[in-house]
């Protein structure tokens, strides 16, 4: 207690397992800055991308536990426990999570000339046409791909799932007709949906995406159960102490609580939502079981 009461006694330090730039990181930055705010010391952020954010990861891990090092954590964090064969980390013992940060909409996208014009029409086109149905995403083992490979299970067809390195890359195969459609964070493609080059036919999210009223829900669609979302949150190595744990928690809530923070994660089409300790360690462990599930179904090799 007396620990915390001090804390912190120098900068903190948040590991991102993405390049700079990205809605992950652009999160953790705006996050980062309300934060040092309340804790009167800088927080810094540390872009260590690669390795499906195995080098992020080990870092914090291996980080001395006095709460001054914090790792965002993903989906791909709870991917990569049923990805790999081996980690220098156990996912579920060697983190403490503090808090969620927030949530990301994926959407089901084709072309706008596609003759594909509903998720329902998809959906029948994929039934009715075993194999025919290409179905982009960016890099195996992503969240993106992954929740392509639910689609395959959710609907009950066959489909071909065509991984592309990025996404300029599915875009363009959109764009030029190699694909018939794709799933894709939203964010990196609202600009070409509302620009109408990209037609959204739904979010695989369980409620419609605040920058995309008009576009429905798997569920409304006629796929209830079709249902995932992107997210991020915050944790410690374990180990580290309750009351220090307790102090990051409250910060981090007070940040996310912010109106001009939640303002900045919207325009993200990220949907602020801060937890208790306890509600992230929990979602931590279901994403694992989840998302191993699905690697498991889609008879991934273990890389």
């Amino acid at each position: 207690m007396a620990f915390a009461q001090n804390f912190p006694t120098k900068a903190v330090r948040i590991v991102v397992p993405f390049g700079a730039g990205g809605v992950a990181d652009v999160t953790a930055r705006v996050v980062a800055q309300k934060m040092a705010e309340s804790l009167g010391q800088a927080v810094v952020i540390e872009n260590k991308p690669g390795a499906g954010g195995i080098v992020a990861g080990d870092t914090v891990a291996k980080a001395e536990p006095d709460g001054h090092t914090l790792l965002l954590m993903s989906n791909g964090t709870a991917v990569s426990e049923g990805l790999f064969k081996a980690l220098p980390f156990k996912t579920l013992q060697d983190f403490a999570p503090v808090s969620t940060l927030g949530y990301f909409d994926l959407a089901v996208v084709t072309a706008a000339n596609s003759r594909l014009k509903t998720f329902g029409e998809l959906l029948a086109f994929a039934r009715a046409n075993p194999g025919k149905l290409n179905l982009g995403s960016i890099n195996v083992g992503s969240t993106q791909h992954l929740t392509a490979e639910m689609f395959k299970s959710a609907a009950g067809v066959d489909v071909q799932i065509v991984p592309f390195n990025g996404t300029p890359a599915v875009v363009t195969a959109l764009r030029g007709g190699q694909i018939d459609a794709a799933v894709e964070i939203v964010a990196p493609v609202l600009t070409q949906i509302q620009s109408k080059a990209l037609r959204a036919l739904a979010v695989t999210s369980d409620k419609r995406a605040a920058v995309l009223p008009d576009v429905p829900t798997t569920k409304e669609a006629g796929l209830p159960g079709y249902v995932a979302r992107s997210w991020n949150g915050l944790a410690a190595p374990a180990k580290t102490p309750a009351p220090v744990i307790a102090r990051l928690n409250q910060v981090i809530v007070a940040a996310l609580n912010s109106p001009d923070v939640k303002k900045k994660l919207q325009d993200l089409n990220v949907d602020a939502q801060p937890s208790t300790p306890q509600e992230a360690s929990a979602l931590l462990a279901s994403e694992v079981k989840r998302w191993g599930d699905v690697i498991k179904t889609a008879k991934i090799a273990p890389q």
